[in-house]
């Protein structure tokens, strides 16, 4: 067994704690989509010394769903694989998700996600815990960057014993927030074992059925597991209200203990099937519990029904009222929720305020949406389809050139049906590495049915909003991607979003937007951030 090179404490945000945690387990690869709070767990290990004595796949997947698949083909050869996203990327994977619990693993697989409370860059605040317990896979929830680097060594471990994927839920306030890590021996990566078990993994009825029935009957194993784990512990208490305290809501609440000297009993909870015993325990001692979690009311609700545990106890939470229904717990919130009162709460001055994101100057969907918007406002109909990605950020002032952002690869799709409906000009506004992700599919569509939309895919040769990871498509290749779906190669244009380029964007955008016909205009200029990163340090391209 080698040393780990992290044996001294470091200075890590929760997603590089991660990322440590599952270098010094043993991993063999990583596969991942950018999408933040979840982006620094694959930057940390594609640049880690580790990666060059003990290699590690680690490039960008095209997207949330191959990511997943290819990390389970790994899992199937024996290797350990972590897999990272953020909470909606877990829609994307869902398919393959879900089925791998079915199915099992054989190499430790570790799925990562990133939940985003509060909206800070995400179209919603969906718990990831509701995939776990659907899937019925156990889920691990830390409460600190320590216990991030712990639970990931952990999962590895508890995938391997009960052969099935662990998610490891994290929130942004965790992911992007510092602290000491102490790191501890690494693990030799496991060796080639290629698992061959038809019956487990070719999900025809006949072995999916037989392999249902085998998940329902480990689940009382799950549970005995989540008892012994070290994740789930009492803080003893007299008071008669107790808390349960899952994740990241624990440092709220032993904060507001400490501040105002109470003595509520809190069981801190961070292992999934939840410990039946020891919350039963609880609840024997206490009249009132309050169930403090980030996110949905997930356990509130169980507590509440599946647990029954009732029996005259009161349940306080997010269903309630009690706690917000929306958005990050803090102290403020928790304290009120102890009974502690708004006289004794010291609110926070708002010393600062809030500055709405724009797009970087000098950056090509400037240009890009001046020409759109010059040849949008000679129709009656200004509606323009756009997706996820930092060109989101036209929707904005001075701009206002885009008018729906619902999901990855959405712009063309729902171009497309309001171009089916009857609405011309019809115009989807997508990103070269969005187009990847999820777009190419919608294109399909379009050609299929002979849908007249345009579709301008903004290229900036890069996944811009995340960081400036690579893109799986760019230039010549998203020509080629094109035209091999079917883009008549006399509508697919090329346009250099520039000042200088102005007049002849307008041309070609006012054409292909014309036409009655699915077109395809690629916006070509470099990120300009990416661009200069690229100038001051070449080595550190990726």
């Amino acid at each position: 067994m080698n040393k780990s090179l992290c044996m001294n404490k470091q200075l890590l945000l929760g997603a590089e704690a991660i990322a440590l945690g599952a270098l010094d387990a043993g991993i063999s690869g990583v596969y991942a989509y950018p999408g933040t709070p979840s982006t620094e767990i694959t930057e940390y290990i594609q640049k880690n010394s580790v990666r060059r004595e003990h290699p590690v796949r680690s490039a960008w997947s095209a997207n949330e769903k191959t990511a997943y698949e290819a990390a389970l083909g790994m899992s199937y050869t024996g290797k350990r694989t972590l897999v990272c996203m953020k909470h909606v990327g877990l829609n994307v994977a869902a398919d393959a998700f879900i089925n791998s619990a079915i199915t099992g693993v054989n190499g430790g697989l570790v799925v990562a996600v990133a939940d985003d409370p509060s909206m800070h860059s995400s179209q919603n605040e969906q718990d990831s815990r509701v995939y776990g317990k659907f899937a019925m896979v156990p889920v691990v929830e830390p409460a600190s960057q320590q216990e991030l680097y712990d639970a990931t060594r952990y999962g590895f471990d508890l995938s391997e014993l009960v052969l099935l994927p662990v998610l490891l839920r994290l929130t942004t306030r965790l992911a992007h927030s510092r602290a000491g890590v102490t790191g501890s021996a690494t693990r030799a990566q496991n060796p080639l074992n290629a698992l061959y078990a038809p019956e487990r993994f070719v999900l025809m009825p006949h072995n999916a059925r037989r392999q249902y029935n085998n998940l329902l009957s480990i689940q009382e194993r799950l549970e005995e597991l989540s008892e012994l784990s070290t994740l789930n512990r009492l803080i003893p208490g007299a008071g008669r209200t107790g808390v349960l305290a899952f994740g990241i809501a624990f440092n709220s609440v032993m904060e507001v203990r400490q501040a105002y000297g109470l003595d509520c009993p809190v069981l801190k909870i961070g292992h999934y099937p939840l410990p039946r015993k020891q919350i039963e325990a609880l609840f024997n001692s206490c009249d009132t519990i309050l169930v403090a979690e980030e996110g949905y009311p997930v356990y509130e609700e169980l507590l509440r029904g599946y647990f029954g545990l009732q029996n005259g106890k009161t349940i306080k939470g997010r269903l309630d009222g009690t706690l917000p229904r929306a958005g990050e717990l803090n102290a403020d919130s928790v304290a009120l929720a102890l009974g502690v009162t708004k006289k004794e709460v010291m609110a926070i001055p708002k010393i600062m305020v809030n500055r709405p994101p724009e797009l970087c100057k000098g950056c090509g969907h400037r240009d890009l949406y001046e020409a759109l918007n010059t040849v949008m406002s000679l129709h009656e109909q200004h509606h323009v389809f756009s997706d996820i990605g930092c060109y989101t950020l036209g929707a904005l002032p001075p701009y206002n050139a885009i008018h729906t952002c619902v999901d990855m690869g959405a712009s063309i799709t729902m171009a497309k049906g309001a171009a089916d409906g009857g609405l011309r000009p019809a115009v989807a506004v997508i990103g070269d590495s969005t187009f990847t992700h999820s777009g190419m599919t919608g294109l399909l569509d379009a050609i299929n049915d002979h849908s007249p939309l345009t579709v301008i895919i903004a290229d900036n040769d890069t996944t811009a909003m995340t960081g400036g990871q690579n893109s799986s498509a760019n230039g010549s290749k998203l020509q080629a991607i094109c035209l091999g779906l079917g883009i008549e190669e006399a509508h697919l244009r090329t346009i250099i979003p520039l000042k200088s380029h102005l007049a002849e964007n307008i041309r070609i955008l006012t054409e292909e937007i014309a036409w009655e016909g699915v077109s395809v205009v690629i916006a070509v200029r470099e990120c300009i951030e990416t661009a200069a990163r690229k100038k001051r340090n070449p080595a550190a391209n990726l």
